[in-house]
């Protein structure tokens, strides 16, 4: 590095975001996530170890996979070269692949973090592949998209997939506070002061999103004159211009924000479509992700109305699609239409106790015997092959119910250990009566 580098390295810390300068240099300064950077947990002891795989980090933004990225890249001893798919090309990996080379002839690792990795394409990716299988490179892959869909086969089964959680609200808090405080990397030079309310109002309206809550931070200092002692005071009214989000509903610890959720839920649940009317108004004048609320119409529609009205999940699924294409304010009638459709729909819980006595049934007994004759057909060269084609033994003895009146045949499909459980029970609501009053006709009459 000559002077002009270090110079320019010295005055990207002094201008860059506070999301840029908060972030930790060791893996023990990490907030959240710790379900895979607890002290016990395998990443974790591989940091500290300085003893990595290929890795792919997934999850939305914010919550820290860049972040990691460069904790260890200030932790290995290994060369760590960085690239954003979004810009780079294969000119580039092959300049890290020369490098990578160079680095193992004197017995040097280097690590190679691609930014956005789904964003390479198929022949991109691939030319990757063979370096990361014989070590020449240790990958280290992020992505806000899922890996399975959009990263190469290949290339995941040579590596570990860590999936990294919205940050909760406490993390957050913890994030805004170190951030108003700390003088050498936060905002601690401006004499800033947070109240209470306003750090968890931010803490909740985030999303789990640290870079959101960060830059609101950032923001209202900056903007905001000194009082007459000169301190930058952060009220409520100010963090919420930040984040151009109103504070309806929020108290100092948000138990309100939360009861206005608990109640919206309740409402579609009791059918009660005008609450459930009243309950979004505020949860959307208070800022809250339309995206949550989506989430929530779709469970309460499985949950609450499951099979007694199949529609309420159709519905309740594509208002999330739509509301995630079309944004605010329409959005907001989309998510009306819905959560009436739900509280309106007939009401059953049997989906969500049938899932409850089917886990608790697989809990207790473990993993039983598939009946013989449920068992998947192998179609392979065997000394019980009969020449037809079909491996006698697996699948021998089912009777295919297509062949049967009403579709229907009198047949064991539970495990014997269990054949007698009764799971699912259906109520005499809505469309499940309908259901109930069909099975009874084909288990008679077939």
């Amino acid at each position: 590095m000559d002077l002009f580098d270090y110079m320019r390295e010295q005055n990207k810390k002094d201008t860059a975001p506070l999301a840029s300068r908060l972030r930790p240099e060791t893996v023990d300064e990490v907030v959240g996530q710790e379900h895979i950077l607890g002290k016990d947990k395998l990443l974790y002891r591989a940091i500290k170890a300085d003893q990595l795989g290929s890795i792919i980090f997934f999850g939305p933004p914010g919550t820290g996979k860049t972040t990691i990225a460069q904790v260890i890249a200030k932790t290995t001893k290994a060369d760590f070269k960085e690239l954003n798919a979004t810009t780079s090309g294969k000119k580039d990996m092959e300049e890290v692949v020369v490098t990578a080379k160079e680095n193992a002839a004197f017995g040097k690792k280097t690590i190679l973090f691609v930014d956005e990795i789904h964003r390479f394409n198929k022949a991109q990716q691939d030319y990757l592949l063979p370096f990361v299988e014989d070590g020449t490179v240790t990958l280290i892959g992020a992505t806000t998209e899922n890996p399975y869909f959009e990263v190469n086969r290949a290339l995941l089964s040579r590596s570990r997939i860590f999936e990294l959680k919205p940050l909760s609200s406490d993390d957050i808090k913890t994030l805004v506070y170190r951030a108003v405080n700390d003088e050498e990397k936060g905002m601690g030079m401006y004499h800033a002061v947070i109240d209470d309310d306003a750090a968890q109002f931010i803490s909740d309206v985030a999303g789990g999103d640290a870079r959101a809550a960060l830059n609101a931070i950032e923001l209202g200092v900056l903007t905001t004159d000194p009082d007459e002692t000169g301190h930058i005071h952060l009220t409520l009214e100010v963090m919420q211009e930040c984040i151009q989000k109103k504070a309806l509903g929020y108290d100092k610890n948000g138990d309100n924000h939360y009861d206005v959720i608990s109640a919206f839920i309740k409402s579609m649940r009791g059918s009660d479509p005008d609450a459930a009317a009243y309950y979004l108004a505020r949860m959307l004048a208070s800022g809250e992700d339309i995206k949550f609320i989506a989430r929530r119409i779709m469970i309460c529609a499985s949950e609450d109305v499951g099979n007694a009205d199949p529609m309420a999940l159709v519905v309740a699924t594509n208002a999330s699609l739509a509301v995630e294409r079309i944004g605010m304010p329409e959005a907001g009638i989309i998510l009306t239409q819905a959560c009436t459709y739900v509280a309106c729909a007939p009401k059953s819980n049997s989906a969500e106790s049938a899932r409850n006595a089917a886990s608790a049934l697989v809990e207790k007994t473990g993993t039983l015997p598939v009946p013989v004759y449920l068992r998947d057909v192998h179609y392979e060269a065997d000394a019980s092959d009969d020449g037809s084609g079909k491996f006698q033994g697996n699948g021998t003895g089912y009777k295919y119910a297509h062949n049967y009146p009403y579709h229907w045949v009198d047949q064991q499909y539970l495990p014997d250990a269990v054949k007698d459980e009764k799971i699912y029970e259906l109520s005499d609501q809505g469309y499940e009566k309908n259901l109930k009053a069909w099975l009874r006709k084909i288990k008679t009459q077939g």
